[in-house]
């Protein structure tokens, strides 16, 4: 008992020692919140905690009592990534749908929920065929840019919006803040889900969001090699009630996941920063060719969000989504052709990766409703990775010049861009 208590006084002097708060500087921010040196070895790494319970006497009131509840790799990564979202508390999750899950389940049958209409196919099958029918929650899934359309549609029965901003894959871009206002005024919660765009883009919180949530598969872990979710908030009521439900549903990732994690926030301010950097450069380029009807980015100046994004975020993220001409078929091709870009869902890599909605994201999303939103057969999402520029760009276009499409423009583009005399224009 003696070496427990003193073994709990010497972990949290060496956690205060480590303390971030006052730290401005995200980068920092990322490497040292939640840190610290561990005091039996001198480690400048917490070590990874693999117990399943621990030592519990009648007459204290432990930190950490059995694995589900609590565990200290957890605690690291979640107080990381509270202070990189600048929230007080955070709860890592299993998955990020089990975060999302988490969250519905705070409610109760009969409350109504709003959604953007444009969410990740996965968000939009749960809350349509398994929230709604099973869970007896009234749902509604509209274009949140409306914000007319939104007061119209909040009911006396309305308890929680949900948003995604940038929206996966078409990236509409909302105004959270607009949002905010009008759901407060009701005492609706507002729930952002922040993965697109990391705590180091956009930090929701700070624009009147209630919580938000993660798929930390993605840009968090930033490696392709864990899944996880998590959900941050700086409402003490809030925490409370989500907190008893994770232990009760028993959705907690487990310590290997944690650590994972927990080393994907160090490095990614860098990782974003970059994949944002080069994929504002790809977009300059891809929304000018010929081939492709439509190039979605937030960071183009014609991007109907472009000015709001500017406003609310401190980049336009890592994530492309074009609109060829031509079939399927034609997609399939320009897909095929890729070899630097990984032909897998998810996003947030290291690795830059290339899908088709229709067919995996969306694929049981509803034609008519995938046609609403403008997500086609011709609709590819590209995850910028940390790769060189120049390498994605010559594979981008390689891609495109395997395409037959009988256009007369493209005559006059690849004469023009003779003129430059740069050997890549040469793959058109």
């Amino acid at each position: 008992y003696q070496r427990r208590v003193h073994g709990d006084r010497i972990l949290m002097e060496a956690q205060a020692k480590h303390d971030t708060k006052f730290v401005r500087g995200v980068g920092t921010k990322a490497v040292h919140s939640g840190q610290y040196v561990d005091p039996t070895t001198g480690s400048i790494l917490p070590p990874i905690y693999v117990s399943s319970t621990y030592e519990v006497y009648a007459d204290e009131a432990p930190k950490y009592i059995y694995g589900r509840l609590g565990n200290p790799t957890r605690t690291v990564f979640e107080e990381g990534l509270a202070a990189l979202e600048k929230g007080k508390y955070c709860i890592a999750t299993s998955s990020g749908l089990s975060a999302c899950s988490l969250i519905l389940h705070t409610l109760k049958p009969g409350d109504h929920v709003i959604s953007s209409d444009d969410v990740y196919g996965g968000t939009n099958v749960y809350l349509k065929d398994i929230a709604g029918p099973k869970e007896s929650l009234n749902v509604s899934m509209i274009d949140l840019r409306d914000l007319k359309l939104l007061a119209e549609t909040i009911k006396d029965t309305t308890k929680l919006i949900f948003i995604e901003s940038p929206t996966n894959p078409t990236l509409k871009v909302l105004d959270i803040a607009a949002i905010a206002k009008i759901c407060h005024e009701k005492k609706i919660i507002v729930v952002v889900d922040n993965t697109f765009l990391s705590p180091i883009l956009q930090n929701p919180l700070d624009l009147g969001a209630d919580i938000v949530m993660h798929s930390c598969t993605k840009y968090i872990g930033g490696h392709s090699d864990l899944i996880m979710g998590a959900i941050i908030t700086s409402n003490d009521d809030i925490y409370g009630t989500l907190k008893k439900a994770s232990v009760y549903l028993g959705c907690c990732p487990g310590p290997f996941d944690c650590f994972l994690a927990t080393r994907g926030l160090k490095t990614m301010p860098l990782r974003v920063k970059k994949s944002a950097k080069t994929a504002l450069k790809l977009a300059e380029i891809l929304t000018k060719h010929p081939k492709i009807e439509k190039c979605i980015y937030p960071g183009l100046s014609d991007h109907p969000g472009h000015e709001l994004m500017k406003k609310q975020a401190k980049g336009f993220g890592g994530m492309i989504t074009l609109t060829l001409k031509g079939t399927a078929a034609q997609a399939n091709t320009f897909y095929k052709a890729l070899t630097l870009f990984g032909h897998a869902v998810s996003l947030g890599g290291v690795e830059s990766l290339v899908s088709i909605p229709v067919m995996v994201t969306h694929k049981f999303v509803p034609l008519a409703e995938r046609e609403k939103l403008g997500i086609t057969d011709t609709t590819v999402r590209l995850s910028i990775g940390i790769e060189d520029f120049e390498d994605l760009r010559d594979d981008l276009l390689a891609a495109l010049s395997g395409i037959q499409i009988k256009d007369n423009s493209l005559t006059s583009f690849c004469k023009k861009k003779k003129k430059k005399k740069k050997k890549y224009y040469a793959l058109i």
